[in-house]
């Protein structure tokens, strides 16, 4: 599973400094009693991306888009496969 820490040291890696922010944003309800690992519908799609982009500025949305990526390869998400759209499209994907 991805951390906290493996996400801000790819964002390092990719984007110069770790985005922290972006981070913590992306999965402020991980591990809550209500979603627990069920969070990356909430904000792992295009709309989140669009809401990382007017919080944190223009960058931001790439360092989001690839968070959601790295989260969606450990589900068996390939490039090919479409990034999702909204949460509904996230859950018609079958991966919550």
């Amino acid at each position: 599973m991805s951390t906290f820490e493996k996400h801000c040291q790819e964002s390092i890696k990719l984007f110069g400094r770790p985005y922290e922010e972006v981070h913590k944003w992306l999965d402020e309800f991980m591990g809550t009693e209500k979603y627990g690992m069920r969070h990356r519908k909430l904000r792992h799609h295009e709309e989140g991306v669009n809401k990382a982009v007017e919080l944190f500025g223009e960058e931001a949305g790439e360092v989001a888009r690839q968070h959601i990526i790295s989260d969606l390869k450990e589900e068996g998400w390939t490039k090919n496969d479409p990034f999702p759209k909204d949460e509904r499209v996230y859950v018609d994907m079958g991966l919550f």
